[in-house]
């Protein structure tokens, strides 16, 4: 990739070349991503939200060296090849004039080749049994994938196949009795208490206020029946346009159960013209214009399309001050972003655990409801596992609440998704949601960096339009570690996301023109992050060859 100076500067990107400082790599070169990733993060190249604060709920000091990369396994780049090359390009693609499969997997052949060349003069062998680090310097693997999709499944941490052979053994060893005699002081009967501790430091929360349970939408399917108590008066509610489908499912459903129709009752707050991302100040304004009709708010925290952070603390604010209630979908914040669900007064929360918390497919839900809502008396969808521990067992069919979000269980959480989640909070235990979000901003800048580079070489070698544009917030303090490229038309995007992954870089696709990109902070280095742009830079320039050979053909 060619040394191009963004024309974008922000503290971030400051701060990120005073990792490097002296050094005579150019920034956007693979030698300069491995001087960012042998350079310790130190407090001194922090970059924060705003003042530097500790979490109320996160006062240890947690000073694992980042990333951890040996404590995940990630896919190797040969199979994610192998399984670009079976995917071929969609219909889709092929119908807008995307070339064929044969094409690019031949490209993709040479551009790995290339890559492993550059290695073999520039590194020395890296043993793979570490998860691709050789001696913290953040060296990579040519076996190994790069991994920019952790916003949809995150890897799996090393530790979930001997956790779970574990629970496996008890099983088949013990059967019934590990429920409360577990070979490892895990017993199924209290499995969710090992994991909420830890839950409840990464969403900034009191662990009576968390309880780890079904699944993100059915969580927030038992959340809205306490939260959202529509009155003639007061039955607005307030979401996001183009929410997540199943949050407006959801949402929408609710509202029925109350015979209402949603067109009476949804407030979508929606980007202004001509832009892509939310303004707070919007949300904040649509809440204050609805005033006392306004029920509920409940808005994704990190919006997965365009990858935005939403203000939290100030629409929070906003909302209570109308008498509204305030919750949100956190599928897309938690291990994401710094969250303080607590000391904000967010009344509800969920999330899912798969993403970037690492549970694996189909992982175990979250919920939050915080402290003052505790009490058993919130209308409520209720089961036996939500009872009172001190007279569960009296089965006396009289619902006794458990205090706090617990309360809200209503049946015994699978073990082996628990036990999966385990794992994963081992490894965030050995930081902290601060430090990882420092090396989020950084991380994310590069990838901007680069990003911006690559748009600038475009324009002064084609004088076309771009390709694409970067869609997600510029500012660090709104947005967390994606950024959404919103390519000039669909066949670009098709070809650019099929040979990413010819490419050995798994990332995401949302049609019909948006690449998500997510170098999540645990595991992924600076050189992921250099290796997804010149992978991106690859595809870019070999379409353009092929469009100008096309061109000249047809003059």
């Amino acid at each position: 990739m060619a040394s191009v100076t963004s024309a974008i500067d922000t503290e971030a990107r400051r701060r990120l070349l005073a990792l490097a400082s002296g050094a005579h790599a150019a920034p956007l070169s693979l030698e300069f991503a491995r001087l960012l990733d042998r350079n310790p993060l130190t407090p001194d190249h922090a970059v924060t939200r705003g003042e530097d604060h500790d979490n109320a709920h996160d006062d240890e000091d947690r000073s694992a060296p980042l990333p951890l990369r040996a404590e995940f396994e990630l896919p190797a780049r040969g199979d994610v090849v192998a399984a670009a090359v079976r995917a071929g390009v969609p219909a889709a693609a092929v119908a807008a004039g995307v070339p064929g499969v044969d094409v690019l997997a031949r490209e993709a052949a040479e551009y790995l080749a290339g890559l492993d060349a550059k290695a073999a003069e520039g590194s020395a062998a890296v043993d793979d049994s570490t998860g691709g680090v050789d001696g913290g310097s953040g060296g990579i693997s040519n076996r190994s994938s790069v991994y920019m999709i952790g916003n949809s499944l995150g890897p799996m941490p090393r530790g979930v196949r001997t956790l779970l052979n574990e629970e496996l053994n008890a099983w088949a060893e013990r059967g019934v009795i590990s429920h409360f005699d577990h070979p490892h002081d895990r017993p199924w009967v209290t499995v969710d208490d090992g994991v909420t501790p830890e839950s409840a430091r990464i969403v900034g929360a009191l662990p009576s206020e968390v309880a780890l349970m079904n699944s993100l939408t059915a969580n927030l399917h038992f959340l809205l029946v306490a939260f959202y108590r529509p009155t003639p008066a007061r039955f607005k509610l307030l979401v996001e346009a183009r929410a997540f489908p199943s949050d407006h499912f959801a949402v929408a459903s609710q509202i029925r159960l109350h015979g209402l129709d949603p067109r009476d009752v949804l407030i979508e707050v929606a980007p202004g013209p001509g832009e892509h991302a939310i303004r707070d100040e919007d949300v904040v304004r649509a809440i204050e214009e609805a005033g006392d009709q306004l029920a509920a708010v409940m808005l994704g925290a990190v919006q997965f399309y365009s990858g935005q952070a939403f203000d939290l603390e100030g629409i929070t604010a906003a909302g209570h001050r109308v008498g509204a209630m305030v919750g949100f979908d956190l599928a897309h914040a938690v291990g994401n972003i710094e969250l303080r669900l607590h000391d904000w007064d967010v009344d509800f929360a969920c999330w899912c655990t798969y993403k970037y918390l690492n549970s694996g497919p189909g992982g175990m839900g979250g919920a939050f409801v915080h402290e003052r809502h505790g009490t058993g008396d919130l209308h409520r969808l209720a089961g036996w596992w939500g009872s009172d521990p001190a007279t569960k067992f009296a089965m006396d069919n009289v619902f006794r609440a458990e205090h706090g979000a617990r309360g809200f269980r209503v049946s015994n959480p699978s073990v082996l998704t628990t036990t999966a989640l385990l794992a994963s909070l081992r490894v965030f235990s050995r930081t902290s949601m601060r430090a990882l979000r420092r090396r989020s901003e950084l991380l994310t800048a590069y990838l901007e960096l680069l990003l911006d580079g690559l748009l600038l070489e475009a324009e002064a070698v084609a004088e076309a339009a771009p390709v694409f544009q970067i869609i997600t917030p510029r500012e660090p303090r709104r947005r967390g570690c994606q950024l959404s490229l919103l390519f000039a038309d669909a066949a670009a995007m098709e070809e650019a996301f099929a040979g990413l992954g010819l490419r050995g870089v798994l990332a995401d696709e949302r049609r019909p023109r948006v690449v998500r990109l997510s170098p999540a902070p645990l595991f992924c280095t600076f050189e992921d992050v250099f290796r997804c742009a010149d992978a991106l830079h690859d595809c870019l320039a070999r379409r353009a060859g092929r469009l100008r050979v096309a061109a000249g053909r047809a003059n």
